[in-house]
């Protein structure tokens, strides 16, 4: 074997040395908890890996409602990093329970309309035509506690038509769960925050609501002040609000706020 193939295998091996290392040590670093919003958990499925071996520890997440997420650290939930809706982290900050200048404002989605992939697209880009569309629509989902459902029945209200789809609608506990059943085909459409349509298989996005009911869910991050990781949460977060990442934050439907 000549002198420089076997340096080149001496590097080579040097090189998987240190990607398992640094695997290694990553893996048996406390994991960083994570509590966040159903509207995140595409970007932060998406960055994971890179997010983990940024900060050098593995990620314990769990994905739900803000508004159940608020329940559970006011009950007294333990976590490092919360990634929440603003209103939910403001309100969490006023009660102690953000540290003091953590908190950093991530990005924002607006709500849309999403269906089985391969049906039909149907226009829903005036008030006139998206009202047409609901109230010839058999079926209907959006989640029961999400932060998008106030801002859909304001919208059923202002067409003038809540009393007329009220028996189509189904509500679900998570997104997870209604994007689900349209793609399952068992619900003809569901209507919720675009980054919890796009990346979902057997769904497609119609597209977002009118303008004139358009409304915008904007979400942010902070630390706990009990957080047994606190370096590694604010770490996570600097990473979440790095350049780097915002393709990632567009491609699943989000814009930086």
């Amino acid at each position: 074997m000549s002198i420089r193939l076997i340096a080149a295998s001496i590097a080579a091996m040097g090189f998987v040395f240190v990607f398992t290392f640094v695997q290694e040590s990553t893996a048996q670093a406390p994991p960083v908890r994570v509590l966040a919003s159903n509207g995140m958990k595409a970007v932060l499925d998406e960055t994971r890996a890179q997010a983990e071996r940024a900060i050098g520890h593995p990620l314990a997440m769990e994905i739900s409602t803000s508004a159940s997420t608020k329940q559970k650290i006011q009950s007294g939930a333990a976590f490092d990093v919360a990634i929440l809706t603003t209103e939910v982290i403001e309100d969490l900050s006023k009660e102690g329970k953000i540290a003091a200048g953590t908190r950093a404002d991530l990005a924002r989605s607006g709500i849309g309309v999403g269906i089985r992939k391969g049906a039909p697209k149907p226009d829903i880009s005036t008030p006139d035509s998206i009202k047409r569309v609901l109230l010839n629509a058999k079926s209907m989902t959006w989640v029961r506690d999400g932060a998008s459902r106030v801002h859909i029945e304001k919208m059923l209200e202002g067409l003038g038509i809540t009393n007329d789809v009220k028996s189509k609608i189904v509500l679900t506990p998570g997104a997870d769960q209604a994007t689900a059943t349209v793609a399952e085909g068992k619900t003809e459409m569901v209507i919720t925050l675009i980054s919890e349509i796009l990346p979902v298989r057997g769904l497609e996005l119609v597209g977002p609501l009118p303008s004139k009911f358009q409304s915008y869910v904007s979400f942010a991050a902070g630390v706990s002040p009990n957080a047994k990781n606190a370096d590694a949460a604010k770490a996570l977060i600097k990473f979440l609000t790095d350049a780097s990442v915002t393709p990632t934050f567009k491609a699943k439907g989000m814009e930086r706020r």
